[in-house]
């Protein structure tokens, strides 16, 4: 089995070819193209959510190298050599990651070694490498370590300040095979001191890819997709919407040589976009909701007190998530019995006798009294019936009232909302920071 894998490898170059390759028969500059192989069985189980795959893609956008393909394979040597030796048909740059531990399963040099048809080789500073970080932490290296100072021959290591397993960058023409290790912190810090680096000395991209994320809430992804029909069929820069959680996203991306010109590319298409949809942009990027109602309090030079009942904490623990906080947020009350809501957040037992808990007159009562007792510009209340059970036919599952307090004035938001508890809670907590946010800064100096 394992020679049909090589032998299958030993053909590969000759089936594609490659951007770098096209580059250098027509003298143009043509963008680098990359291939990511996630190995490790525990993915494919549902075990372990991967993260390297992001991490590794986002900088090489910021380098200019696409990624067109991303695949994950399990801890067997004919797949991984498969997935390889495919990857190297249509790639310059293959990046793996998992694999380089010292346990039997962990194949990713043996396979490389294979698929680049030379043998493994004991490289002495990788094993000083590896006997030193034992040696740092006063443990005895079992036998089975020594593996991990193997590497392909021909190949250099790449240092693993963080951890045992060093990666390694292997050759073949004008193609590199990258190997890092699974371990996030260690593959993070390898990709930004050496990974980068080489890719920057070896690679030339004709820009790289800046973009903007545009972060919308009250609005599906299919109506916001509608009303930027013809922007989505852009090439320079393109515009893609995706779905977040309760939440969409608008993802505009240009090629680039420079910041400024990448902005001359994203301004006009961002301004457009706002001009379409704007009612429902919340923030940007690496924006929350949390992050952004927590702005508009501190420019409103508001305090805000928290009701909650059926999401149970959740909108305060969001907003308390948010360093700073305590600038603006006042405190939080979790009321989820009729008698804590009238213990402590004053609302009269003949409202809740007569409207019940999920209400709005209690919503209301809530959202006041959380302003009164913790002496806050703004009081916020959610009530409502998260499921799965608890519903009847005039209060359904998913019936959430928001209520809000300030001054004098109050306002209460009924919301249906569908899916399961969990889902109804975070879309509930949504809703609420979502309110505060445009509240406060229609009440900002600014706004």
């Amino acid at each position: 089995m394992k020679g049909m894998g090589v032998a299958a490898v030993a053909n590969s170059a000759q089936d594609g070819q490659t951007n770098a390759q096209a580059q250098g028969q027509a003298g143009v500059t043509v963008p680098p193209r990359a291939e990511l192989v996630m190995i490790g069985t525990e993915m494919l189980l549902g075990e372990i959510i991967d993260s390297n795959a992001a991490r590794i893609a986002q900088r090489l956008a910021g380098l200019g190298i696409y990624v067109y393909f991303k695949t994950t394979v399990g801890d067997n040597w004919t797949r991984m050599a498969a997935a390889l030796s495919q990857a190297l048909t249509r790639a310059d740059i293959v990046i793996t990651s998992g694999g380089l531990g010292p346990t039997q399963d962990d194949l990713t040099r043996e396979v490389v070694a294979a698929v680049l048809g030379v043998p493994l080789v004991e490289d002495p500073v990788a094993l000083e490498h590896v006997e030193s970080w034992f040696r740092r932490h006063n443990r005895p290296m079992p036998a089975t370590n020594r593996k991990q100072a193997l590497i392909p021959q021909g190949a250099v290591i790449i240092p693993n300040p963080k951890g045992t397993a060093p990666g390694i960058i292997a050759r073949r023409g004008h193609q590199a095979v990258i190997c890092l290790p699974g371990v996030p912190y260690e593959l993070e810090t390898m990709l930004d001191e050496t990974v980068v680096p080489y890719l920057k000395r070896h690679y030339v991209t004709n820009g790289s890819l800046h973009s903007r994320v545009l972060k919308f809430y009250g609005i599906g992804e299919s109506l916001l997709a509608e009303r930027l029909d013809d922007l989505l069929a852009m090439e320079n820069p393109t515009v893609a919407t995706y779905a977040g959680r309760v939440e969409v996203r608008v993802r505009i991306t240009a090629r680039a040589r420079s910041e400024e010109e990448a902005a001359a590319l994203l301004v006009p298409v961002e301004e457009e976009i706002r001009r379409r949809v704007g009612d429902y942009l919340y923030g940007y990027d690496q924006d929350t909701l949390e992050t952004v109602a927590g702005q508009a309090l501190r420019a409103a030079g508001w305090t805000l007190a928290l009701a909650e009942s059926c999401t149970g904490g959740l909108i305060a623990s969001r907003i308390v998530n948010v360093p700073g906080s305590s600038e603006y947020f006042l405190g939080g009350v979790v009321a989820y019995s009729n008698d804590a809501k009238v213990e402590l957040l004053g609302v009269p037992a003949d409202l809740l006798a007569a409207h019940g808990a999920v209400s709005a007159p209690v919503a209301e009562a809530m959202a006041v009294g959380a302003m009164r007792r913790l002496g806050a510009t703004l009081g916020v209340s959610v009530t409502g019936i998260a499921g799965p059970g608890g519903g009847t036919p005039e209060k359904p599952v998913g019936l959430v009232y928001i209520g809000l307090a300030r001054g004098d004035w109050t306002e209460v938001h009924r919301l249906q909302l569908g899916g399961d508890r969990e889902r109804i809670r975070w879309h509930t907590s949504q809703a609420a920071l979502d309110l505060i946010r445009r509240h406060a800064q229609a009440a900002a100096p600014s706004g």
